[in-house]
């Protein structure tokens, strides 16, 4: 990846004229079945510019309580594009239920911002929406005339657990925000898809909130590495996880569910997870929380180390 980077023929992108971010933009276009994307520097910045992409000043989108597009995105949405979140709670799924989501939908009468939107996540904490799910959801927003995007920063671990391209997911949405930098490795970067006006309106956005680079064809060329070479590796992430989870519960680790791709979830009410943090630090261990994620630079082998870790962190307690 850091070849492909030092080797990239760059221009300026501001114009256009970037070679590589140009074929980054068209290739993955290309596997998501979209007519056009847009390279832009995180997930934050990609799901900002969809949701004002889709929705004017005083209307809504509705989207999950503990969703990025809601939570842990600095209000992006509301404060710069003054659109309104209508939240829902996620079920044990991931999914929104769609009852709910009927029931928020604003009648057409002045009283009421304009709902224009729904927005999912997939994977939300590593768990998988079903393209059963997916198939509801487009029908009732079709019913509605409500458009849909996906919050998608960990999609290609969707589609490789559902053993689908990723094309059959992203064919139930207007648009989607895919990070590069994640299960995918890259440095940085995301991408936002969609209709090539949908595209054409988030790129002014881009410029407007500061999101314009130069020779920005170094940081592409990693995410075409990435969508070459770390796709189908995803799967070993998803092995390690549930080999992690696995292992935790052989060892007496309570978890909050079994590891659908590759997020372990400890039970924080019965894992005591700052203690375990420290003693973990000091086996040259870091966690951040209860939330434990394998990627492309955990091997098995550092897996079997931390259970090892968490074993006897269980023996001394």
């Amino acid at each position: 990846m850091l070849d492909a980077m030092l080797s990239a023929p760059t221009g300026d992108d501001v114009y256009g004229e970037d070679p590589t971010v140009n074929a980054l933009e068209a290739k993955i276009a290309a596997m998501t079945g979209k007519d056009a994307a847009l390279f832009v520097a995180s997930g934050t910045q990609g799901n900002l510019l969809a949701l004002m992409s889709h929705c004017q000043r005083g209307e809504e989108y509705i989207a999950g309580q503990d969703a990025h597009t809601y939570r842990f995105e600095g209000g992006g949405g509301a404060v710069l594009g003054g659109i309104q979140p209508q939240p829902l709670p996620f079920n044990d799924r991931g999914e929104l239920d769609l009852d709910q989501v009927r029931a928020v939908i604003k009648p057409d009468n002045f009283h009421f911002a304009i709902t224009r939107l729904v927005c999912l996540e997939n994977t939300t904490s590593g768990k998988v929406l079903s393209l059963e799910y997916l198939d509801k959801y487009v029908a009732l927003t079709e019913s509605f005339g409500l458009s849909r995007h996906l919050d998608g920063a960990r999609v290609f671990n969707a589609a490789v657990a559902l053993g689908v391209p990723v094309k059959t997911i992203c064919d139930r949405f207007d648009s989607v925000s895919i990070c590069l930098s994640k299960g995918l490795g890259c440095p940085v970067g995301s991408a936002l898809v969609g209709s090539r006006a949908l595209i054409e309106k988030a790129r002014r956005l881009r410029k407007m909130v500061g999101g314009g680079m130069r020779q920005a064809g170094i940081l592409a060329a990693a995410g075409i590495y990435a969508l070459d070479h770390n796709v189908e590796r995803l799967a070993e992430d998803h092995a390690n996880a549930e080999r992690l989870a696995s292992g935790l519960v052989a060892i007496g680790v309570a978890l909050q569910e079994g590891a659908q791709t590759n997020m372990v979830m400890m039970d924080d009410r019965q894992v005591d997870i700052p203690r375990l943090r420290r003693f973990l630090a000091t086996r040259d261990i870091t966690i951040s929380g209860s939330r434990l994620v394998t990627h492309l630079d955990v091997s098995t082998a550092d897996i079997d180390t931390v259970l090892g870790a968490i074993a006897d962190f269980r023996k001394a307690a």
